[in-house]
Parts: C-alpha cells; sequence; structure tokens
C-alpha cells in the first residue's frame, strides 16, 4: 500500500513556476514537454500552452486562405463541416475523465508523450530479458515534436510514412487525439486534408471487399464531395492508422496483391497494405502507430522514420501535469464544493515535494496513464465522491482504459485476451508476494511466474509479446537504495488488486484441486450410464454392495465441491484476517495510508522491533470485495476477464461467513472504518445488512472524516433499520457537508458524540434539522468542545422546541457566553423532556449562570445542570450551591467538587472531564479553575469534623493537586 520508505524531501525547484506561459492567442492550447531520460540533461526546457482562443471556423478560414487542393466553395465547406464533425468525435471524453468535473476538456490541459527518433538497428536489437529499462537516446537523435516527424530524414530524403510505436499507457491514443484535434484546428498547415482509421475498427470488418473511398465516405459523409481529388493531394494528405497491433498484415505478393485504385474493392488489410506499399496513392503521408511487439509486421524499406513514445521522467514535467489536471476550477478538494485555490495548490504541493523526494513513485509516473491513476486516486480521496464510485471502481476503470478491446496478439487464434494475460501471470505474481508479504521481487521470482506451465513454441512466442507490450506496465525496477536488481509493482496499490483478481478469477488452483476437477468431471459424465447399469444388476442379482458403490459414485462431485469450498474459505479466512490486523503501536485507516503514500506522509509506522519485511495488505481484501460487485464484474467481463455467478456468489458466501465470526467483536476506529469501507466496495446493501446486524455502536473517535469517508458510512450504515446503541465521531475533523453525508446514520443513533469537531454555528442549522426530523431518535447529544457560540444555541433551541427525544445534553465549552446562557434561560421550557444540561467552562457570569439555574428549577424534567468552571464569584457559587441544594425539589445544580462540606456525588465526572480535555483547554484557565476548587475542598475539609468526610475531601484534594502537577502548576 505503500510507495517504500520515506525519503527525505527536497525543496520545490524555482523552474516549475515558470513553465506556465502568459494567454496568448497565437500559442496553441495544448501542451508539449520535452522529455529528459534518468541520468542525462534535460533535452530542453518543458513548455505549457494554454487553450486555444478562437473558433474552428476561424481556424478553417484561415487554412483555407492557403489551401490547394479544395479551390472550390462546396469543397471547402465540405471540409470545414468534416473537421468539426472530427473535432466533436474527438474531443469527447470517456466517463472517467468527466470525474474532474463537469468543464474538464480536453482543450483544457493535454499532455504530449515525448518521441525520441529510433534506427531499425535498435529495433532488430533484442530487449533486455524482462523488457523494463528503457535505453537512452541515440546520439543525434533528439526528441521530435508532431510537426518535425515528415521533416527530411539525416540524408535528407522525404519521409512519407513513420511509424511510432509504445507499450501500453504510453499515451498512443492520446498522441492520435491531440494530432487530429491539431489539424481540425489547423495547427498542421503541412496537411490539407487528415483522414485517421482505426486498426481495431477496420478488422472487425473481417475479408469482406470494400474500397478505400468507400471506407472514406461510410466513416466521414462530408468527405463524398472530395473523394475524387484525394489522387491529387499528394503529401497534403495524411492517413492516421491507430493501433497497427490489431491488424494481420501480409506484405508478400502471394498473400496481398498489387492495388492502386482507391475505388477497386479489397479487403481492409489488403487496402492498408498498398497504402503502406506506397503502391497506392504513392504520395501520401502516413503516420501509424502500434505496440513494440508489432513494428516488424510493417517491412522496413517502407517506413522512412521510427519514433518511440516515451513517458515523463523528469519530475517537473510531472508535476506540471498534477498542477494542470488538479487545480482545474471544479476538481473540488473540499467537502460538497469546489475547492479554493489555496486547497488545490496545497494538494499540488505535498505530491510535488514527495515526487522530489521519494524516487518510486517518480518512477511509476514515467508513464502518463499511472499520472492519470494518481490524479483520480486523489479525486476520490480529497473530492466529493461521486455517486456509484468506488476505488476499486477507479482501477478497473483504468484497465479498461488502457486495455480494452486489446489481444494480446491478433494473429493468433486463441485470440487472448491481453487483460486476461495478465491477470494469470502478474496476478500470479502478485499474490505469491501478498502471501509471503513481500513487495520486492527478484528476476527469478518474475520469470518463474511469466513461465510456470509454457512448454509450446505458441505460448513463448505469447510470452515474448507480452513482454515487450506490457510488463513495464506491471513493473518497474525498484530505485530504493539497497534493492537494486529487484522489481516492485509499478504503483503498491495494483499489486493488491491484482492479487484480488487472481482469486475472484478463479486462477489459484492446487494440483489437488486441478486433479480433483478432472477426476470430477470424468465421474459426472460416465456417472448416469454406470447408476443405470448398477441399478438393473442390482435387481437381477443379490449383489448388496451394488447400491452402496452407486451412492460412493453420486458422492465423488461434491466431495469435490466442499473441497473447493474449503479452498475459498481458508481464502476468506486470510483475507478477514487482512483487513482486521493491527498493528499495536499505530495503524491508520487504508484511506489514510492511500494518501499519505501518494502525498509523502509516513503510513503506518514501523516499531523499531519489527522487521521491515513485514508489509501490510489491507487493501486486498478490500478489492476482493470490490471486484465481486455487479458493476466491477460487467467491466472485467469487457476485458476479457468474466467472473462467473457462481464463483463470486460461493466467494461471496464465504467471506459472510469468516466477517459474521470476526466483525463481532470491538474494532479499533480506524479497523472499523476498514471493515465498513469493504461494505462499502462491495456494493451489496442486502450482504452488508446481514453482516453488520450485529453492530451497535460505531466508534470512529479520532479519524479524520473526510468526504470519502463520510461517503462510505452513510452508504453502508444509512439504509440499516436496527437502532444504533451510539456513534461516538469525537474528534473527527467533521464540517457541516460531513453533518449532512452521515444525517441518514444520525437518525439511527440514541447517543451522538460530536465532541472536539470545530464546529460553529453554521452546524447547528443541520443538527436542528436532525433534532426536528421526525425520525430522530437521539437521547444523548454531546457537542463539548466545539465552537456553537450564542448564534448556534439559538438554532439549537429551535431543534429542541420540537424535538421529543433528547434527554441528556453537553454543551461544555461551546463559547456560549453570557448571551448564550440567558438565551438558554429564556428558552428553556420549550422543551418538556431535557433531564441533564451541561454548558460547563462557557465563560458565564454569576447573572446568567444563576437565571438559567433559576429556568432549571422550574423546568419539569430537567434533573442535572453542571455550570462548573464559568467565571463565577465566590459569591455567586454559593448562592447556587444553596439553590441547587434547596429543599423543594428541581434540578441539581453542579458548581463545584464540593456540597456543604461534603464532596459531591459528582466530583468524578468533573475531573474526567478536565482529565480528557487537558490538552486542548487553556491551561492556564483551567490552572485558574482548579486552584479555586481546591480552595473550595480545603475550606469545606477545616469546616467538618467527620473524620468520614475529611478523609474523601483529601482523597480528593489528591486528585486535584495531580492535575495541577500535570498543567505546571502548584500542587501544593
Amino acid at each position: 500500500m505503500r510507495w517504500g520508505h520515506h525519503l527525505p524531501r527536497a525543496s520545490w525547484g524555482s523552474g516549475f513556476g515558470r513553465a506556465l506561459q502568459p494567454p496568448d492567442e497565437r500559442i496553441p492550447f495544448l501542451i508539449h514537454w520535452s522529455w529528459p531520460l534518468q541520468g542525462e540533461r534535460p533535452l530542453g526546457p518543458p513548455r505549457a500552452f494554454i487553450r486555444h482562443h478562437g473558433n474552428l471556423a476561424d481556424s478553417a478560414s484561415r487554412f483555407g486562405r492557403h489551401g490547394r487542393l479544395f479551390p472550390s466553395a462546396s469543397a471547402t465547406e465540405a471540409i470545414q463541416r468534416y473537421r468539426r464533425n472530427l473535432a466533436e468525435w474527438f474531443s469527447r471524453l470517456p466517463r472517467e475523465e468527466r470525474q474532474f468535473g463537469p468543464t474538464f476538456a480536453l482543450d483544457t490541459v493535454h499532455v504530449d508523450p515525448v518521441i525520441r527518433e529510433s534506427t531499425p538497428d535498435e529495433l532488430l536489437r533484442p530487449p533486455a530479458e524482462l523488457a523494463l529499462e528503457h535505453q537512452p537516446p541515440q546520439a543525434g537523435l533528439p526528441p521530435l515534436a508532431l510537426s518535425q516527424l515528415f521533416n527530411p530524414d539525416a540524408s535528407g530524403r522525404r519521409v512519407q510514412t513513420v511509424v511510432l510505436y509504445g507499450t501500453v499507457g504510453t499515451g498512443k491514443s492520446t498522441l492520435v487525439r491531440k494530432m487530429v484535434l491539431d489539424w481540425c484546428y489547423g495547427r498542421l498547415p503541412a496537411f490539407e486534408l487528415l483522414i485517421p482509421f482505426s486498426c481495431e475498427d477496420l478488422s472487425s470488418l473481417g475479408p469482406a471487399p470494400v474500397s478505400l473511398c468507400q471506407l472514406v465516405a461510410q466513416r466521414y459523409m462530408p468527405l463524398k464531395k472530395v473523394l475524387p481529388l484525394m489522387a491529387a493531394a499528394g503529401s497534403h494528405l495524411l492517413f492516421v492508422l491507430h493501433g497497427l497491433e490489431r491488424l494481420n498484415l501480409d506484405f508478400r505478393l502471394a498473400g496481398t496483391g498489387l492495388c492502386s485504385d482507391p475505388e477497386q474493392p479489397e479487403e481492409p488489410a489488403a487496402i492498408i497494405v498498398n497504402l503502406l506499399r506506397k503502391y497506392m496513392l504513392p504520395e501520401a503521408s502516413i503516420l501509424v502507430t502500434t505496440r513494440p511487439s508489432a513494428i516488424g509486421r510493417i517491412p522496413s524499406k517502407y517506413v522512412g522514420r521510427y519514433g518511440e513514445i516515451c513517458g515523463f521522467s523528469d519530475t517537473n514535467l510531472q508535476k506540471l501535469y498534477f498542477q494542470l489536471r488538479l487545480n482545474q476550477p471544479d476538481c473540488g478538494c473540499g467537502s460538497g464544493v469546489s475547492a479554493a485555490p489555496a486547497q488545490r495548490d496545497n494538494l499540488v504541493q505535498m505530491l510535488s515535494r514527495n515526487l522530489e523526494g521519494h524516487h518510486q513513485i517518480a518512477a511509476a509516473c514515467f508513464l502518463p496513464s499511472y499520472c492519470w491513476l494518481v490524479c483520480a486516486t486523489l479525486h476520490f480521496l480529497h473530492a466529493p465522491t461521486p455517486a456509484g464510485q468506488t476505488l476499486t471502481s477507479i482501477y478497473t476503470s483504468f484497465l479498461r482504459l488502457n486495455f480494452s478491446g486489446e489481444t494480446l496478439d491478433s494473429t493468433d487464434a486463441s485470440n487472448l485476451s491481453l487483460m486476461a494475460y495478465a491477470a494469470r501471470t502478474m496476478g500470479k505474481l502478485a499474490y505469491e508476494g501478498v502471501s509471503s508479504r513481500k513487495t520486492y521481487f527478484s528476476e527469478e521470482d518474475v520469470c518463474g511466474c511469466l513461465e510456470a506451465g509454457i512448454k509450446t513454441e505458441e505460448e513463448f512466442q505469447l510470452l515474448h509479446i507480452f513482454r515487450r507490450d506490457a510488463l513495464r506496465f506491471f513493473l518497474a525496477p525498484c530505485v530504493e537504495p539497497g534493492r537494486a536488481g529487484t522489481f516492485v509493482f509499478t504503483v503498491p496499490a495494483m499489486q493488491e488488486y491484482l492479487a484480488a483478481l487472481y482469486i475472484v478469477l478463479g486462477l489459484r488452483k492446487t494440483t489437488l484441486q486441478k486433479v480433483g476437477k478432472e477426476v470430477a468431471e470424468l465421474v459426472g459424465r460416465v456417472g448416469e450410464d454406470v447408476s443405470l447399469v448398477l441399478g438393473i444388476m442390482a435387481k437381477l442379482l443379490p449383489l448388496r454392495a451394488l447400491p452402496l458403490l452407486f451412492n460412493l459414485i453420486k458422492v465423488v462431485p461434491r466431495v469435490f465441491g466442499r473441497m473447493v469450498g474449503k479452498s475459498r474459505e481458508a481464502v476468506a479466512q486470510a483475507m478477514v484476517l487482512e483487513m482486521f490486523r493491527e498493528e499495536d503501536y499505530y495503524n491508520d485507516d487504508v484511506l489514510d495510508q492511500m494518501g499519505a503514500s501518494i502525498l509523502g506522509v509516513e503510513g503506518p509506522r514501523r516499531h523499531p522491533d519489527e522487521p521491515p519485511e513485514d508489509e501490510v495488505f489491507e487493501l486486498f481484501p478490500i478489492f476482493m470485495g470490490g471486484l465481486l460487485s455487479a458493476h466491477n464484474r460487467a467491466v472485467l467481463a469487457q476485458l476479457g476477464c468474466p467472473i462467473k455467478n457462481l464463483d463470486a456468489l460461493e466467494n461471496a458466501q464465504a467471506i459472510k461467513k469468516k466477517l459474521g465470526k470476526l466483525g463481532r467483536q470491538v474494532l479499533p476506529p480506524s479497523e472499523l472504518l476498514d471493515h465498513l469501507f469493504f461494505h462499502y466496495e462491495f456494493q451489496n446493501q442486502r450482504f452488508s445488512a446481514e453482516v453488520l446486524s450485529s453492530l451497535r455502536q460505531l466508534n470512529l473517535a479520532g479519524v479524520r472524516m473526510t468526504p470519502v469517508k463520510c461517503t462510505v458510512v452513510a452508504s453502508v450504515l444509512g439504509s440499516g433499520r436496527h437502532a444504533l446503541d451510539e456513534v461516538n465521531l469525537a474528534s473527527c475533523q467533521l464540517d457541516p457537508a460531513g453533518l449532512r453525508t452521515l444525517m441518514p446514520v444520525f437518525l439511527r443513533a440514541r447517543k451522538l458524540g460530536l465532541q472536539l469537531n470545530s464546529l460553529g454555528p453554521e452546524a447547528c442549522k443541520d443538527l436542528r434539522d436532525l433534532l426536528l426530523h421526525d425520525q430522530c431518535q437521539i437521547t444523548t447529544l454531546r457537542l463539548s468542545n466545539n465552537p456553537l457560540m450564542a448564534a448556534g444555541v439559538a438554532l439549537l433551541m429551535e431543534g429542541l422546541a420540537g424535538n421529543t427525544s433528547v434527554t441528556h445534553l453537553s454543551l461544555l465549552h461551546t463559547g456560549l457566553g453570557d448571551e448564550g446562557l440567558e438565551l438558554l434561560a429564556a428558552q428553556l421550557d420549550r422543551n418538556r423532556q431535557l433531564q441533564e444540561l451541561n454548558v460547563a467552562y462557557n465563560g458565564a457570569g454569576d447573572t446568567a449562570a444563576l437565571a438559567l439555574a433559576r429556568a432549571a428549577r422550574e423546568h419539569p424534567s430537567l434533573e442535572l445542570l453542571h455550570l462548573y468552571f464559568n467565571e463565577l464569584s465566590s459569591e455567586g457559587r454559593q448562592v447556587l450551591r444553596d439553590l441547587g441544594g434547596a429543599a423543594e425539589g428541581g434540578a441539581r445544580v453542579v458548581v463545584s467538587l464540593t456540597e456543604g462540606t461534603a464532596v459531591s456525588e459528582y466530583w468524578s465526572v468533573i475531573l474526567s472531564e478536565v482529565q480528557r480535555n487537558l490538552n486542548s483547554w487553556d491551561r492556564a484557565r483551567v490552572q485558574r479553575h482548579l486552584e479555586l476548587l481546591l480552595r473550595d475542598l480545603e475550606d469545606s475539609r477545616g469546616a467538618t469534623l467527620n473524620p468520614w468526610r475529611k478523609a474523601q475531601l483529601l482523597r480528593v484534594e489528591g486528585e486535584v493537586r495531580g492535575l495541577l502537577e500535570q498543567l505546571g502548576g502548584s500542587g501544593s
């Protein structure tokens, strides 16, 4: 769950602030970054360009003045309409991007991956064994901008065909999207017409004959009028072929015949081959993107330039990416509303400092796709969570963005999903790491999981493709000191996600299970025939053993089913133990651990005596629950990793059985939140209601309740039916938005503790609505140590006036002052059920305190009023004591540790409040009040002759003196 051990942080480099350029309508809106490789000097300063100003029509008109291919008005209008349609199509963002806010758009911030030119010799060189190390750029081959791709080569020859390659996650799709939009807005003047094709789309057409003109007209209707001019366009016509690995091309003349006519129907693959041969439209320019394993499908003699799409290895470039993405105006980092710029800047600065001082996260963000994942995770942790979004769904969507529709090898008959292959190999490595509690893997560990069970040449070929195309996406070399030569998962949570996926897909099978399944299937196939024969023989022959043998045959499949069930129960047992695993010395909840890992704060602290290899994998069980949810199972099915309904049901039943046993124990607050977070990820209200039916006390005291945590608790517990005896949210940094989110939980509580949350008068509006709700059943409400002030208590009294459930109300240390106590005295009679009211330590004087005490004496139900630690004179305390001790009933007033010459029966209540709040209250003020109480005790002890009372008074004096010593005062 952590990125590694905490390393010293460096200061934010001054170059980051200078990266943003002033707005200029001549500057395009897309961002062009130069990429310095590790260990090399920067190849150029990062350049950020802001959003393009102007409109598409202006761009097209400017372009039209220089156009040579479409001089007629009708052709120009067709091209402009084509540009508009193309820009609209390529500007559409997937749902995963829209989570960053309704105004987040591609032309707001767009990052170009770096392109460095490669030579054919580099492509022929065998890659490193694990294909994880990136080769430094060759001398004389600097990075290329998009506008330079078709520049003449080093020999001055014209470049017509450019092949761009990159592993999964390096930004090939982003590059194509940017290039198309650049052309739509007139920023690629070298090309008068750009026609993009998706090779995935072309491969779906099959062998049905179709001409190039038909392909263009079917997909881009406005171009019908200009199709006759394509042949005359020459190099000003650009074809963009994205994802060449989806097509199986055959450049042999025996396999693909020659064809130069764009109107001649051929197979789509044959059209692409003849375009690349430069036999069809020989003057046209072609840009191809592909994965590294498919580079060899195009003979090098047909390629003018190779370019490798690389990632962002310089931390300044990564920080620029995060600043531009996280500083969106509606990318809220607060609660309920968009965060202020200062809050967003603080989040970006924390992340930036971690990138500078924590090299493993910087190594992970080498891939642009993982920069997106970091942003999405931070948005989930710090912004209001969209309905239904879970951490597991973020990781599942992340894999869909990178692997959707991807096959390992389009030429292989099995058509194996790339994600399914990764789940089988990387999932095995991840699960073995979780089982052995390690996050660092040697080369032997990795090769062992990759090569397990490989026997045929076809399997070795698939492994070679996976190593070249996707291994770097999952694994990265460890850059921590002392860990040279080892590998880690690119982000720590990905290891736990893949381990959970490996389990829920049923890929973990012991040898006994594999053999047992085969035997059970064999017995099941022949069981009916054998049972029929044995049944006939048992009737004809006096063989009593045959029915017994018949029953044994029917038992075999049941025994195997129970064996599989026991295996699932063992996994569930390990999962539950991992989720409830608590270190004695310190343990954060998993959400805080994730945030601390990304933002650079240490996660769970290690005990000095604990071995450093002891890792905690609390996200593993949470991801298991999340993957079993219906939404994530549907997305995984799209990725070629379907989870069978029966497997999901059996896993859920095994988990429920173990959770039912271990979940009844009283859990520490952080572990309880992890438990609730598991249910939130599982997204099954019926399951959660059954497992949590025994939960009666929700104690989350001390847990920092961020917006996502409030959403988690409200989602899991808000729809339950049974009442909660107590909800303790003391010292949770709650705000009014959090109160509103948790309202369904508060309506189920009988005792509600909201102490030490800095809740002000604004929060009292929500508390008033809570008290006036017809389903409210709160009997005890603790609001001590919150700055409610007199304005807040006025709103509370409105709620109490219409409430019939609250009997105990604590307003200790809430800043009421004289005004607040006088308001309480004037409106106390509006509530007829209150039995105890605590307004101690509120800075009230004699007059206000006496007015409230008299109102309390007249209240029909009030039994106890706490007034100690207020600014009362000796005479005022004496009057209040006399009033509280009057014989004619009414509420008792607690103002001191003594009652006459005896110890007050509430002395322990007073001192326990002091002890509990000793570190948060004003020490000098508390010391003064304790000294006054000590003087009362001494006076009472001198005024009594009863030895028993003297002994009690001496005992309480000792307790007070002990508190004074803790405060640094004189206890003598």
